[in-house]
């Protein structure tokens, strides 16, 4: 039995409608599920959820929450922190929970925000414009932002934690170990304890073959079992077949890393549960 808040639906650029998300969960037999959809931007973005269909799709988690009996369901979205622009904040008080990620990091010499996490070629375009081809300068503006987001604005759960290392394949600019990346690291790791916010460990890069290994990666995640920071393990489900995509495999190096909880929102709360590879222990 699992649970999973991180799911995208048809609202923004998921495949699966909400009601067939919810007969899946209910096929695998899960004890919770969340909808985050990606929430509105102002600027263009095709996989964003328009603004429009915003009240639709909150009205229609309102009414399937009525209608579900075997799972619990939960209203969220995945927001993205883009200064001045949009955050977290904006939405938290019509949600049941909030993800806070980063896909965006400053902006291109047109003014169109850069997407960091989806065609290489267009990473390369903003390395070029706005660091001038310094890789250690980007990506430190990448851990500056979630930590401004948590300091102002902290979602329930900081999504995909380092997603950005999808740009670094066989560490083609720096490697993990490099002291500048780990300080940066350990810096977000500091501001998330103190906010009190969840990390996901999020399973979408494996079963998608973009990242060998979680968001995010292995020893981050020790540093984050060391500072006692409470998980949640979610799938970044775009498709109902990937709810719980890589979970047991997840779950296994999880205890084997030390973690005895993973965090789930159940009965309005988040709660703390023992686990093992087939699910949350009740």
């Amino acid at each position: 039995m699992w649970s999973n808040f991180h799911t995208h639906t048809n609202y923004c650029d998921g495949k699966s409608t909400l009601e067939e998300q919810i007969q899946q969960a209910k096929e695998l037999d899960l004890l919770s599920l969340g909808f985050s959809s990606h929430a509105p931007v102002p600027f263009d973005c095709q996989w964003c959820m328009d603004q429009e269909k915003l009240g639709l799709y909150l009205e229609s988690i309102k009414k399937l929450k009525t209608t579900t009996k075997e799972i619990e369901i939960y209203a969220g979205l995945e927001v993205d922190y883009v200064p001045t622009r949009v955050s977290p904040n904006d939405f938290s008080d019509q949600l049941d929970y909030t993800i806070g990620s980063i896909h965006f990091v400053d902006a291109l010499v047109d003014g169109t925000p850069w997407e960091i996490d989806g065609l290489h070629v267009v990473f390369l375009k903003g390395l070029d414009e706005i660091f001038h081809h310094n890789h250690q300068a980007a990506f430190t503006r990448y851990f500056e932002l979630t930590r401004e987001m948590i300091d102002l604005a902290c979602p329930t759960i900081i999504g995909h934690l380092d997603k950005m290392k999808i740009q670094n394949p066989d560490n083609k600019f720096f490697d993990e170990q490099e002291s500048w990346y780990q300080n940066e690291v350990k810096e977000t790791i500091k501001a998330i304890k103190k906010a009190g916010a969840i990390v996901e460990v999020n399973t979408r890069g494996i079963y998608q073959k973009k990242s060998a290994t979680t968001y995010p990666s292995p020893w981050i995640l020790e540093l984050l079992q060391q500072e006692n920071v409470p998980i949640t393990i979610s799938s970044d489900a775009h498709h109902a077949d990937d709810l719980v995509s890589q979970f047991d495999t997840t779950a296994n190096f999880l205890q084997e890393i030390g973690f005895k909880k993973i965090h789930v929102l159940y009965q309005g709360e988040w709660k703390p549960f023992t686990f093992n590879e087939n699910g949350i222990i009740l």
